[in-house]
């Protein structure tokens, strides 16, 4: 394992970008962070789990929510410094706002407009607790 971790360009931090993508659909699904612990768990329980930086600690995605991540596939890229996971998204929601995934805003009229809809409000998903 270490030689995997080596061939990666971790950043000042420690961290590297991983971005998840969904099998079959192809959708960018979210970006997050992973430092090597996050890495070889994710690697050993085949799901997604990240490294929060606001909470400073390991974050299995779906952990609260549910929503898991399994893992399918795991990539790095040509530069060596962002992992590409393919993954399952259980329940069909990514992103802690209750969209499908992320990416849910667009730049329209000099703006950033949602274009997409909440497939499950937050406070429905969290309770009164909402944050990252």
């Amino acid at each position: 394992m270490q030689a995997l971790l080596e061939q990666i360009k971790w950043n000042a931090d420690g961290l590297v970008a991983a971005i998840a993508q969904e099998v079959g659909s192809g959708q960018v699904l979210m970006l997050a962070w992973m430092n090597r612990e996050a890495l070889l768990v994710t690697i050993r329980e085949q799901r997604a789990v990240y490294f929060s930086r606001s909470r400073q600690r390991l974050w299995r995605k779906g952990e609260e929510s549910g929503h898991i991540q399994r893992l399918l596939e795991l990539r790095l890229d040509c530069d060596g410094d962002t992992l590409l996971l393919t993954v399952e998204q259980v329940g069909g929601i990514a992103c802690h706002t209750g969209h499908h995934h992320c990416f849910y805003r667009q730049h329209k009229n000099n703006d950033w407009q949602e274009v997409e809809l909440v497939v499950k409000s937050a406070t429905e998903i969290y309770g009164e607790r909402v944050d990252d």
